[in-house]
């Protein structure tokens, strides 16, 4: 008797340091919704904007040049239509030149203004997870299944960690960027 009592004992404790804590979290909804979010968001947008803006302006003067040539090219000289063609050859090339290092410049600010907010939503929600003691958390955003018994939800835990507004969802930021524009 003693000795199926302490086989019992033994599995049960074994059962039992192995049960492990799982948690997921929503990552890309709590980046999104943050704060800081809203600051990264504006000025990626006044960035975005002056780009388009300055892209525009030598767009529209190729094409005044372009049209001018268009005009006159039937009375100028040969001379004058080949500097005019390399002219406009040179402003296509400006123009393309800008365009590839303008997406880059942008691609890098939004790196160099991501990487805080990234740093921060992950150390809070490291932070959380050490506290409840959880051993893996995953990104809900990657999983193809996931058992809601079996795994806990850090989302609403790293949200008011991070002062996300209580009815803010990626909806409203949404509805609230599409109205941004509108006023735009």
């Amino acid at each position: 008797m003693k000795k199926i009592l302490m086989i019992a004992a033994l599995a049960f404790l074994s059962t039992a340091a192995f049960a492990q804590k799982f948690a997921h979290v929503n990552l890309t909804e709590v980046i999104q919704l943050m704060p800081e979010m809203d600051e990264a968001r504006k000025v990626m947008m006044a960035s975005s904007k002056e780009t388009q803006e300055t892209y525009q302006a030598m767009v529209d003067e190729f094409n005044s040049k372009y049209s001018t040539y268009q005009q006159k090219a039937g009375t100028w000289t040969a001379t004058i239509r080949e500097s005019k063609e390399k002219e406009l050859a040179d402003m296509q090339q400006r123009i393309q030149e800008f365009q590839q290092s303008a997406s880059q410049e942008l691609d890098n600010q939004q790196n160099q203004l991501m990487a805080p907010i990234q740093q921060k939503a992950i150390e809070t929600i490291n932070k959380i997870a050490k506290e409840g003691g959880y051993i893996y958390v995953f990104d809900a955003g990657a999983f193809i299944y996931k058992d809601d018994t079996q795994s806990t939800d850090l989302t609403p835990a790293a949200r008011k960690a991070l002062n996300i507004p209580e009815g803010r969802t990626l909806e409203t930021l949404q509805a609230e960027l599409q109205a941004q524009q509108a006023a735009e």
